[in-house]
């Protein structure tokens, strides 16, 4: 199962609105059959793995880290091709919470004679999947929030200068980021600022840039900026209000950005409540969020970060310079909840952090 669950891994960020499942095949305690999601969620990691193992499926135990689907889409399901092949035992980590499956995979495997278990590295599974699984059951995506600051808190000088307080380790790390999530997301004032491209610049990993998602209100993204002139190539998306001047969308609709309006009453400021629920509704299970203070702040005053992924660097700006947050409205210490740190991460001088909120 967990190699199985490194297989999944390799689909993050590529897959929606899928999950990213993957499958081991083992027969006489010998692999015979590899799988996991493919680009765009089809095919899935079952098929795969059948098609990788051919005869040598038959009589084999299936490892797989989600529950085989059950219904028909644009594959046939799961489950049944797993019966047609022979298999005869399935292990599945965790059980598929979308209406369409729970459980339904498991009982037509179990009804058509295979031995059947769930709850295999079943907690792993539920944090590798933790965006479908948010999706599925609360219909946003999972947010994790990205900061690089000093360490004083500090995000960029009183200039607005923030190029750049991290290492080049810690941007690296931050473009891998960038490639296993569905989406990566910042606010207006960001995107007039820094002209980002918000792109994964790795080498040899151009295809895994993220949707670009823009929080914009007043659709002030300019068509002129790098955003918007490379939206043909990989997407760009501006969340805006129902209010939001239709000129604008329309000189943004003309370079390629979509234009996503909230519902009226939603903003500006954009309630970022519905703005995830509008991501999610267009498949997104995963938004990295990159904004600076204003959406971070939005964004925990919301109760909406799951992941909080902090790079600290070796410097001190003072109190002068741009903090990560602003106001959040504690009255003490102790209305602040402790989060969690799940892990440390070296990069070169600087640190990464990652933290998981209050349970």
């Amino acid at each position: 199962m967990r190699a199985a669950l490194a297989l999944a891994r390799r689909g993050l960020g590529r897959v929606w609105p899928n999950p990213a499942v993957g499958c081991v095949l083992v027969r006489e305690g010998v692999v015979v059959g590899r799988g996991w999601t493919q680009p765009g969620g089809r095919p899935h990691a079952e098929t795969e793995a059948l098609a990788r193992a051919g005869a040598a499926a038959r009589g084999a135990t299936a490892y797989v880290t989600l529950e085989p689907c059950s219904h028909t889409g644009r594959t046939p399901p799961c489950a049944d091709a797993l019966i047609a092949a022979g298999v005869a035992r399935c292990v599945a980590a965790l059980v598929d919470p979308d209406p369409r499956v729970a459980g339904r995979g498991l009982a037509r495997m179990r009804a058509a004679g295979l031995a059947v278990e769930e709850g295999l590295e079943g907690p792993a599974a539920a944090r590798l999947n933790a965006g479908f699984l948010l999706h599925r059951t609360k219909g946003r995506p999972l947010v994790t929030l990205k900061l690089a600051t000093t360490l004083d808190g500090r995000i960029a000088a009183a200039t607005g200068d923030s190029r750049w307080i991290t290492g080049p380790q810690a941007r690296e790390r931050a473009h891998l980021m960038r490639a296993t999530h569905d989406a990566v997301a910042v606010g207006i004032r960001t995107a007039l600022r820094d002209d980002p491209d918000l792109t994964c610049r790795l080498p040899g990993m151009a295809g895994r840039s993220p949707v670009r998602v823009v929080l914009d209100g007043e659709l002030r993204l300019p068509p002129g900026g790098r955003l918007a002139a490379s939206a043909r190539e990989v997407a760009v998306w501006a969340v805006t209000s129902a209010a939001a001047p239709a000129d604008r969308a329309a000189a943004l609709e003309a370079r390629g950005v979509e234009v996503l309006r909230l519902p009226p009453g939603a903003g500006p400021p954009l309630a970022v409540d519905a703005a995830l629920a509008a991501l999610a509704a267009r498949g997104i299970t995963r938004l990295l969020v990159e904004g600076g203070a204003q959406v971070a702040t939005s964004f925990f005053r919301a109760g909406l970060v799951d992941r909080l992924a902090w790079f600290r660097a070796g410097r001190v700006l003072g109190g002068d310079a741009l903090p990560a947050f602003g106001p959040l409205g504690h009255a003490g210490v102790a209305g602040a909840a402790g989060w969690s740190r799940r892990a440390t991460v070296g990069l070169g001088d600087d640190v990464l952090e990652i933290w998981a909120p209050p349970t």
